[in-house]
Order: structure tokens, then sequence, then C-alpha cells
């Protein structure tokens, strides 16, 4: 294989490398061929040596290496990559070579005669480094390849075409003032995109372009410091440094980049407050507020933030105890403030040596001195027409009540403070009521009163005087009088009970019944001690008596035992109360007791309905419970009527249990007239009874005409026609039966619920006959029932219906036979 490239593919090959860029620049860039010689083919060679057969192991006919190309090539023609050559080629155009891979045919193309190799664009490394390509040689007379395809890999060669630069610039950092030099400020970083393993083209330096001599800069990490000491804040605060950084190692020809580096100096406490003069003056007039600021004073700190913090304070102790003086955060300015009111009259300038101090020191500044300074400030007294001032700050006074309109309560003074002592005049500040219970003299301030006083009404009054100069209205001064009501026994007292007492039915003699008390509107001093007795001049009570406890209180006594409620149920009992006051007052009251019976011991308090549930030992919760029960009781029986009378009617109505609609006969000898609750008739002749079809389930409304009522001693039957003993003869009652019931089940008018029919067949030819009077062709008996009267007073009755019923029959018999007439 035949191999031709730009560069030097190993050390060994050095001088062939030279040779041939020496030649290709003699041969206007022409690279010569450096060959490698292989097969091109796989060469499969069999000797034999005897019966010996020797193999031979192909060999690939070419070895790729690398290729490399300059990036950024500017010129007319197409750059030269490089040469594939097969020793299969013979030169004579049979071999044709192909090439596949990244950029094939786009960016480079190849010869298929010669595989020369040309790159048609401009590179640039920084976008793509290198191309991975695939080559193949293939034979045009079979169009088979002569080898597999192979890879190959063209690198593109950096060139330095980027310069360095700094992504996030421009940077701002900071350093504390008066630094020592080499302190760290900051570190810049700057990157290259060229290849940083191909010669210098990434290798970046570097240097101060402005900032100097305060700051300076490592070529090598970028780290920025302080060059210059005593860098002071308050001279220059804020260093704008251009910082390069250049490639190439800084050589000549090498690319570079700046950015800017803002630095602040920041502040420490270095610099003490100063007032900026030594004497201050200001003027305050004496009706200046307590408390409110009076004047300011201020002292400069060229120190920023909490290093210009200021502390002043006022260093003569008579000035202190007057004026205060704090610090104002925001202006930093000492505000003068009044503890004191001021007096022309009295002293008319201060004056005041404040200090002015930083709070936050710097021990490393110490050497500078103290940081403190003084100043004085004078503060002169301006004269005021002041309002009158009251000899007190408020009075308190008192007055009886009910005492006589004019009465004198007390008087208030005031003067004017002013050097011309200004005569003064009071008056009384009404309220928006006007209610006036007092006045004022206006020359004198002697407080009268214009109203009766009621202590148990008002006790306490309260009024605020005013005081004016006369020769100056405008200014007023107040002052508040408080006025007490003082007491006099002007109430009597009441008797405090409730409105009924309980008298027991078995209270004894002597038993206290009740103990009362007293009210009185009129102070302690006049009403607390009470008095209790009958009123004079009535006869001595014979039920009750009064006994004076002597604490201002009084027992109702029994005089007697067993009182009766039915006897006497109300009783009324004067009783007269007065105090101790001065002048000495009573009252009467008339107290109404009530007998009622009460518990064991006498402790029940209650009357009738109350009286009879304490009685019967039961509490209210037992007697909510009771109630409860009863209440649930009456809702059961009220459901239980609902429930029965909301119950469906039966749709047919008899005596009997007519769903099952059983016929019963239970008779003994009916006799021929039976026929009510069944028609004997049909047993003896069906088709006649065709005719006669009706509900058996369901009871005759009414008795038929001329029927008669079915009594136990009937024992005779009716005559029937020969016709119904004839159908005896004809028809078997088997077959009636079968015939009804199939009729029953073909019914549609019977009862929703099954229906029970009997009929009763004993069979025939019996040798023995029937009993029964059915079927009997005889008339009624004339039997005598006067026997049963011998059988004593039970039979009788039975005597009297049978001979009542012969009696019908026989009545009926005659009307029969005259209509037949």
């Amino acid at each position: 294989m035949k191999v031709s490239t730009t560069s030097c593919l190993c050390p060994v090959l050095l001088c062939l490398c030279f040779l041939e860029r020496s030649y290709g620049a003699t041969h206007h860039g022409q690279a010569k061929v450096i060959s490698r010689n292989h097969n091109l083919t796989h060469n499969h060679n069999q000797t034999k040596d005897g019966d010996t057969e020797v193999h031979h192991r192909p060999k690939r006919g070419w070895i790729w290496n690398q290729f490399f190309v300059l990036e950024e090539h500017m010129g007319p023609e197409a750059q030269y990559v490089g040469k594939l050559h097969s020793n299969s080629d013979k030169g004579d155009g049979s071999v044709r070579y192909i090439l596949s891979g990244e950029g094939a045919g786009t960016i480079f193309i190849i010869s298929e005669v010669t595989g020369d190799i040309h790159a048609t664009k401009s590179l640039d490394r920084e976008k793509k480094s290198h191309y991975v390509l695939h080559a193949q040689a293939i034979d045009l007379n079979t169009n088979k390849p002569l080898e597999p395809e192979s890879e190959f890999i063209i690198k593109v060669q950096d060139i330095n075409d980027n310069a360095p630069k700094f992504p996030d610039g421009p940077f701002v950092s900071s350093v504390p003032e008066m630094s020592e030099v080499g302190t760290s400020v900051f570190q810049v970083t700057a990157t290259d995109a060229d290849d940083p393993t191909y010669g210098n083209s990434a290798r970046v330096v570097y240097s101060i372009l402005h900032g100097q001599p305060y700051f300076s800069v490592d070529p090598k990490t970028g780290i920025i410091r302080t060059a210059l000491a005593s860098m002071d804040r308050e001279a220059r605060e804020h260093y704008a440094v251009v910082i390069q950084a250049k490639d190439m190692a800084g050589q000549v020809g090498g690319l570079s980049g700046s950015t800017t580096v803002n630095i602040t100096l920041t502040d420490i406490n270095d610099n003490p407050p100063r007032f900026p003069q030594k004497n201050y003056q200001v003027f305050v007039p004496e009706s200046a507020q307590v408390g409110k600021p009076v004047g300011k004073i201020k002292a400069n700190d060229e120190d920023v933030g909490v290093n210009a913090d200021i502390k002043y304070s006022i260093l003569n102790p008579e000035a202190a105890s007057v004026f205060s003086i704090a610090t104002d955060q925001d202006t930093k300015e000492g505000i003068i403030s009044l503890r004191k009111p001021l007096n022309y009259e009295k002293k008319r300038q201060y004056t005041l040596h404040i200090a002015a101090e930083n709070i936050h020191l710097d021990p490393r500044f110490s050497y500078l001195g103290s940081f403190k300074d003084d100043a004085t400030l004078k503060i002169t007294v301006g004269d005021v027409n002041e309002p009158p001032v009251f000899s007190m700050d408020y009075y308190i006074m008192d007055v009886y009540e009910n005492a006589q309109l004019g009465t004198e309560v007390g008087a208030v003074t005031a003067h004017d403070p002013d050097s011309r002592n200004s005569p003064v005049r009071y008056f009384i500040e009404r309220d928006e009521r006007g209610e006036g219970y007092f006045n004022i003299e206006a020359v004198s301030g002697v407080i009268r009163t214009t109203q009766l006083l009621d202590r148990e009404d008002i006790p306490w009054h309260n009024i605020t005087v005013m005081a004016t100069e006369e020769d100056n209205p405008s200014l007023l001064s107040h002052v508040p009088v408080t006025i007490q009501v003082l007491d006099v026994n002007d109430n009597a007292p009441e008797i405090r009970t409730e409105d009924e007492i309980i008298v027991c039915e078995s209270t004894r003699a002597g038993q206290v019944i009740q103990t009362i008390t007293a009210v009185d509107r009129d102070d302690f001093a006049n009403g607390q001690r009470f008095y209790f007795s009958f009123p004079g001049g009535i006869p001595v009570n014979p039920n009750f008596t009064i006994k004076d406890n002597e604490d201002s209180t009084a027992s109702i006594v029994a005089r007697r035992r067993r009182f009766h409620r039915l006897t006497q149920e109300l009783y009324e009992l004067p009783v007269v109360v007065w105090d101790g006051g001065e002048p000495l007052l009573s009252s009467t009251s008339t107290l109404t007791l009530r007998v009622c019976p009460c518990q064991r011991g006498g402790r029940s308090r209650a009357c009738q309905g109350e009286a009879f549930l304490s009685t019967a030992g039961l509490s209210t919760g037992a007697l909510i419970a009771i109630l409860l029960c009863v209440l649930i009781l009456l809702a059961i029986v009220i459901l239980f009527i609902t429930l029965r009378r909301s119950k469906k009617e039966p749709l047919i109505i008899s005596e009997e249990d007519i769903r099952e609609n059983v016929v019963t006969y239970d008779d003994e000898g009916g006799g021929e007239e039976d026929t009510e609750a069944f028609d004997i008739i049909a047993l003896r002749n069906p088709s006649a009874a065709e005719e006669l079809k009706f509900r058996r389930d369901v009871r005759p409304e009414g008795r038929r005409p001329g029927s008669s009522r079915r009594l136990p001693c009937r024992h005779g039957s009716e005559r029937h026609s020969p016709s119904f003993l004839e159908t005896d003869e004809e028809m078997d009652v088997r077959d009636f039966i079968s015939q009804r019931l199939e009729e029953a089940d073909q019914d549609t008018t019977v009862p929703p619920y099954d229906s029970l029919q009997t009929y009763a067949y004993e069979g025939q030819g019996s040798p023995a006959g029937s009993i029964s009077s059915l079927g009997s062709g005889g008339i009624h008996s004339e039997q005598d029932y006067n026997f049963l009267d011998d059988w004593g007073h039970e039979f009788q009755k039975l005597a009297g219906l049978c001979g009542e019923e012969i009696n019908i029959d026989a009545e009926s018999n005659v009307k029969e036979e005259d209509k037949q007439t």
C-alpha cells in the first residue's frame, strides 16, 4: 500500500517526512508518496513438498492510519488531504476507489482512479474535530471488492483561531478599606476554544490593562490582589480593573480577550464623629410642652452604616434633669426634648454640654485616638403670655344632701404666672345636657349649689372649672373638681322578705318560723342598725310574736302549736322597723303567713300541688319517668285501635267461618220445613233444581214468604208432589253429586277462596228404613206437647214454643185452604 499525508505519521519516519515536505514545497504542494508495500489482494499460495501441503496466511493489502487536514483553509483550490493506493492497482484503470462515511461526497471527495482525497470546504475544529470514513477498492472487471471495507479517520488540525473569553464578565467584588498589600480580592478565569493538547493555542496568561498601581493579578491563576496599602474609602470608593487574557503563552501573535472587575472598598470604623462647630444656640419658649422636641444637633461621621452610629449624651447633670437627648436613626441627629416645663420668670437660660461618640469601635484603629467629640449648646427661654395656673391639679369637695340652694361647697384659686399678674375669672364648663347643680362666682371662685341634691340619686358630681385672664380671655386653663354628696337620714327602712311566709301545720310553740331583715337606702352611718316590734295600740297577737335579734334582724316565733289549714289558711302580721339614725325613722309592713302541710322536720315550704308531691317522696326525675311511661302506654293503645279499625272488612259477612263455607246441619229430625239453610229438593230432583241455582256460599238475605221458623220440636214434614218421589227412582244421588262438583269447578261467580259444599247420602234399600221425616207424605202431627209441663219448669219454655208453632202451622194451613177455595 502507498499512503501520502501532509504530516508525520511516526517518529521513525521523521527524516522521510522532512524530505517529503521539502519535496512537496518544491513541487507546488504535491505530496510525496510514502509506501508500505503489502499485497492488495489476499494470496492463497499452496506448495507441495512430497505429500505435505503448506498454507500461507494472506496479508491485508493496506493498513490505514490517520490523515490530517488544517482547519480554516482559505485557498482557491480544494485542500489536498492524502492518497489511497493499493498494490493490486497496476495503473491500468481496472481499480476503482470508493469513499463513504462522514462528509464523504460533500466535504471530502476522492478520485476513483488515482485515490487522491481532497477537502472541498473550510473546516472548523471547534465545531467538529475529526471525521470517520470508510474506503474500498473495487475491481472494475468483476465489479467485486478487492478487499473488505476498511475504516480510517481524518483529523482536523488546530490553528490559533479563537481568542480567550470571560463568559461571566463583567464582575463585581469588594475588599475592606485599609487592607494589607496582597489581600486577595477576586479570581477571574478565561476559556479558549482552541485545542489545549496542540501547541500553545489554548495556553492563557493574565495581565492588568487598567487598575494599577492599586491592584495586581497573578498571570497564571488570575487572582486579583491589592497592590497598594492604606486605600481609604472616604478618599475613593470604587475602582474599575481591566484584566486581559492572552493565548500563545503571551507571545507575539497570540489572541487576547479582556473583562472588567468593579471593585468597591467597604467601610470600616476608621473615622470618629466630629461636630462642625463647638458652640450652638437655640431659643425655646416657656410654653413648650414636656416630652416634645425643642431642638436638634448633629455630629458628622465620614463612615457609613453601623460604623456611623452615634450616641449623644448631656454631660452636665443640671441640664440633664430638664432636657433629654436621643439619636434619630435615620438622620443621625441628636433630638433634644423637654423633661420639665420651663418658666421664664424662674430661669431664662440653660447651658448643655453634649458629647457624641461611636457605638461600634474597631480596636485596630485605637491608635487614632478617642472616637468621641463634644460641643456646647445654650438654650434661651422665651417669655410667653401663659394662661392662669390653679393652685392644685384637682379639687375634692363635699356637701350634705338636701342642702339649701346657694350653700357654699368650696372654692378654687388660680393666678397669672406672668409678670403682669393679670386678674383671673372663673366659670364652670357645662356639659351637653346643661344640668347644672352648681355655680361658681367669677371673681372669688366660690362654688355653690343651685339645686337640691339627693345622695341616693347621684352620690358624686364631677365638674370642670375653667380660669382665664381678664385681659386675654383666649388663654384658658382647666381643673377637675369632684364633689361628694354626704348622706342624711331621709329614708325610712323597709322589711325585705318574700311575698308569703310558710307556716307548717305541725309548728310547735316557740318555734322560729322565719327570720326577717330590713333595707335602708341611706348610708351605713345612718341606716345600718335596725329595730323591730309590733305596732302599738293593737291587741297582743295570740298566734305569733316578734323577737329582735339585736343584729338588724328579727325572728317570727309561733306562740301556739298545731295550725290547721282548713281552719285558717292565711294570717296577716304587721311589723314596725326603725333605724338608729338622726332623726329616727320607721315604717310598718304587713307580712302574710300561709299555713301549709310540711314534711317531717318542717323542712317543706311548698303548698297545694307541691306539698302533695313532696309527701309522696318522689323526686322530679321519678315523676318525669312515670309520666313518660303513661304516655308510651297511651300511644300503644291508640296505635292498636287504629290498626284494628284499618283492617279490611270481609267480603262476606257470616256467623260461620265463610272462608271455608262449610254448611253444617246439626238438627235431629228437622222436619219437612227445614229448608232455610239448604233446599233438599235439589237432592231428589236435580233437573228441576237447575232453575234454582244460587250461591251456596252466600247467606240467604231473608226467609221466604210462608216459611216458618225452624224449631227443635218439629218432627213432621211437608207434603211433596209425586214428581219429587219419582226423581229418587230416576237419578242416583252419586251422579247428582258428580254433576254438582263439575259445575262448581266451572263456576266463575264463586268468591276468590275455596268453597266447600257437602252432600250427605245414606244409600238405597235400607231394610230399617229412614228415621228422617224427609219425604214423608203425612201432614203435621197433632201431638199434644202438654206433657212437657209435667217435666218441670226447665221444659216450660220448650212446651210453649212447640205449642206456638203448632198454632202457627194450623193458621197457615187454614189460609192455604181458603186460597184454594
